[in-house]
């Protein structure tokens, strides 16, 4: 028996229907191994920057099976991705069968395959090679420097900006870029400019022309309007010209997440999720690469489908060459494994991106376009005036427009019209405009930007922006990418003290060096050393630098509502807000429309109760909140080392009762605005409605607890203690009516589990929380919930003996 390990079930799946009985299949399940979170002992430097590797979680299981395969298997043939990350997992299987099997250890060999068809997988197989330790060696040292940089950086942001923040090797260079251009937008200033467009008419025909120069001055404007309206206009030339229109080459990563966001509205995220699944199906090659070759077994299946689909006239073989001078590995362009002209995917995403690139594959082979474009050119005799003109094309022969007619646009024909004739004025118009700052980038366009100055590489551009934004650096508005407050500052200071190592050239250049690693022309050891000596040298250097709390000095016309002193910008857990210069003496504080933190205006009172209402600014978003604050009074501090008197002892013995008696009082009513509604349009009367907001239904039975319902940040639910269920849409209930019974009947389901997920067996509850511990299984092993966290049975626990006692000694710990 030979044994198969891909790193994807469902391409275990599809290479399994090409071999025959002799072969066994099974997935690895991506990364069996993995650099522990925590940073400590996670690569010895000392030693040459030696990563220390742990068994991934929920990974025992799948391990014990592919060990107990390979100890029946004559050969065992390693088949992960065509990359850096493929070659890594493969290489991780490698040593740990070997650590499992020792010396009986079968043949190990590499397979790849830039396809996943019968022809492909079977060829590979015939020509197996060992474990490329360069490209294993780049994959390590990325993942190494990521993590190095991203725990230095980010401990020295925790403690210089705020607790929580982060940063990283790839992703702050993409931030960086995204707040160079917002600063551009910031300190734009606009111009006037006037823009003259004048409806005219032949016959019965009207087309408008607009004015050929840039009219920077009003006066100008009027006096161009005024000789028009007076003027006899003619055609003074109508200018024809044939052209052509290339086909563009077939899809690398970065151009099919380009392309899938301006037609499709996909995020990179989205676009890589869908090709994964037609790859794993075999439906396209493989789909993080930068190349934009084709196989010559490919494009023979090209001209076939052409000359059938769209006549032998349209053919055009081109020979696209690759331009990224850091192309990763010798792949092909992202397309089709098959030309019969159907649409493949088990989604409509899957098939609305394979068509994408079928059509994009198909018409790089197709003859260009012919088009003729036409310039329609007027002005009058009595005076010297700018030429007004139009443009306009029309498609004489389609080409590779006609498998690709999304790329098409519209023709835009002119009126039939001969230079000589004459034309009327009907309204010649007169618009002052003014000049706009440069776009804000959308995804495709940070995709396309980062490509082109060398930084990440096709399997990172979907994650660096998915991180951002994650992060909370980055928002997204429609397609457009908004850097936040908290975004701006990180950038800042990384700006401001790590420009060394987060600017292009480096950025770029450490790319270049690890394509090196992976083609053997430098060393693993020597590239680390050279980057992360000087950098472990230049964070422990800014140690020193001062705290940064202040963000700049707010508007002069900004002062503090308490003292009236200056203000100065900070960072909030909600964003940036003004400050007392002064604080911690005085707390004055303001948002940054200049309302008063901490003193808002009620919006108005409730009907009922007479109690205030106040629409309020949260670190999940805006909320309305029934009655005052509690104001918790501030302890005293004294310096570092002070001996108290007893006069001070009894002091902050008062202070200590005073703080825990208003942190006992009872916490004003609050709940989040719906999604629909803006913090600008709510009314009085909806803040009441959602104020009804958490309800009190009754007394549960079991907890004796308060059974409540309400809205959270994840939409509405019923609970008591520590158990909740959502409330669906589907179930018609709704947490403003539902009532105590439905709400105990939702309470007695147990709880939805995740996609996957099955339950094994009910333990019973837990003594001292009263909530149902449960085992379940997944494809990853047998686990305990505890919180949002996994706890997996180990090898040595079985999962039918596995009782309640043994779950309690795991969740705490033992």
């Amino acid at each position: 028996m030979k044994l198969v390990i891909v790193e994807s079930p469902s391409k275990a799946k599809t290479i399994e229907k090409y071999l025959g009985s002799e072969y066994t299949v099974r997935s690895s399940v991506g990364h069996i191994r993995d650099l522990p979170k925590s940073n400590k002992d996670a690569i010895n430097i000392e030693s040459g920057f030696i990563p220390r590797y742990v068994i991934s979680a929920g990974k025992n299981k799948v391990i014990n099976e592919l060990t107990s395969l390979a100890k029946k298997a004559d050969e065992i043939l390693l088949a992960p991705d065509p990359d850096r990350e493929g070659e890594a997992i493969a290489w991780h299987l490698e040593e740990i069968l070997k650590d499992e099997l020792g010396k009986k250890i079968p043949t190990i060999k590499r397979v790849t395959f830039n396809e996943i068809t019968k022809d492909a997988v079977t060829a590979a197989i015939e020509k197996p090679r060992t474990v490329d330790m360069n490209l294993k060696q780049a994959q390590e040292a990325r993942r190494v420097l990521d993590r190095l940089v991203g725990y230095d950086l980010s401990g020295l942001i925790w403690k210089k900006v705020r607790y929580g923040l982060s940063a990283g090797r790839v992703q702050s260079p993409a931030l960086r870029i995204l707040m160079e251009r917002e600063r551009e937008i910031r300190a734009y200033d606009p111009e006037a400019y006037y823009v003259l467009e004048g409806i005219f008419s032949k016959g019965k025909t009207t087309f408008p022309l607009s004015c050929s120069k840039d009219i920077w001055d009003e006066q100008e404007a009027i006096d161009i309007v005024a000789q028009a309206q007076s003027g006899s206009w003619s055609v003074i030339d109508i200018k024809e010209t044939k052209g052509t229109r290339k086909p563009k080459a077939p899809f690398t990563t970065s151009t099919m997440q380009q392309t899938a966001s301006s037609r499709l509205g996909f995020s990179p995220s989205r676009t890589m999720r869908a090709a994964q699944k037609l790859y794993e199906q075999g439906h396209i090659t493989y789909m993080r690469t930068d190349s934009q070759t084709l196989s010559k077994q490919a494009i023979a299946q090209i001209a076939s489908h052409i000359e059938k689909t769209y006549g032998k006239e349209n053919l055009n073989i081109v020979a696209y060459k690759t331009k990224s001078k850091n192309a990763q590995e010798a792949h092909e362009a992202v397309r089709p494994t098959n030309f019969d002209g159907k649409i493949k995917g088990s989604t409509q995403d899957e098939k609305s991106l394979y068509e994408l690139i079928l059509k994009r594959t198909v018409s790089s082979q197709m003859k260009p376009a012919d088009i003729i474009r036409t310039k329609l050119i007027a002005n009058i005799s009595e005076a010297d005036i700018p030429d007004f003109t139009t443009n306009g094309s029309r498609i004489i022969n389609p080409g590779w427009l006609a498998c690709d007619t999304g790329a098409r646009g519209e023709d835009v024909e002119l009126p039939k019209v001969q230079k000589g004739d004459g034309l009327d004025l009907k309204e010649i118009t007169n618009t002052e405009k003014f000049t706009t700052p440069p776009n804000r980038y959308s995804e495709a366009g940070l995709i396309k930007e980062l490509e082109k100055r060398g930084i990440g590489r096709p399997s990172t551009y979907a994650s660096i922006i998915r991180t951002i934004v994650d992060r909370g650096y980055v928002e997204r508005e429609g397609r457009t990418l908004f850097p936040t407050d908290t975004g701006d500052v990180v950038s800042s200071f990384l700006e401001e003290h790590f420009m060394n190592y987060i600017g292009d050239d480096f950025t770029a250049g450490m790319e270049d060096h690890l394509d090196a690693i992976a083609s053997g022309e430098e060393a693993y050891i020597s590239v680390l050393s050279e980057f992360y000596t000087p950098f472990k040298k230049e964070v422990l250097a800014k140690e020193d630098i001062p705290k940064l709390t202040n963000l700049g000095d707010a508007p002069k016309e900004f002062k503090c509502p308490k003292c009236t002193s200056s203000m100065v910008y900070k960072l909030g857990k909600t964003g940036k807000f003004m400050s007392c210069s002064t604080y911690p003496d005085c707390d004055g504080a303001l948002t940054q429309d200049g309302k008063e933190i901490g003193n808002e205006e009620p919006m108005g009172t409730h009907p009922e109760t007479g109690e205030n209402i106040y629409l309020m600014e949260g670190r999940f978003g805006p909320y309305v909140q029934l009655g005052e604050t509690p104001v918790i009074p501030k302890a005293t501090k004294f310096p570092k080392g002070h001996k108290k008197t007893d006069e001070e002892k009894e002091l902050v013995k008062k202070e200590k009762a005073l703080i825990a008696e208003a942190k006992a009082l009872p916490k004003p009513k609050r709940a989040s605005l719906p999604a629909h509604i803006k913090p600008e349009d709510i009314t009085l009367e909806q803040a009441v409605h959602l104020l009804i907001l958490p309800r009190d239904l009754g007394i549960h039975p079991d907890s004796g607890e308060m059974t409540i319902a309400n809205i959270g940040r994840f939409g509405p639910y019923v609970g008591h203690g520590r158990e909740f269920r959502s409330i669906k849409k589907t179930s018609g209930l709704d947490p403003y009516t539902i009532t105590f019974e439905q709400a105990i009947e939702l309470l007695n389901q147990p709880k939805a589990l995740p996609k996957g997920v099955e339950l094994f067996k009910d333990l019973g509850k837990h003594p001292k929380t009263g909530k149902d511990i449960r085992l379940l299984k997944s494809k990853s092993g047998y686990y305990i919930q505890k919180g949002l966290s996994r706890l997996y049975l180990d090898d040595k626990q079985k999962p039918e003996k596995f009782t309640l006692e043994d779950a309690i000694s795991m969740l705490s710990g033992k």
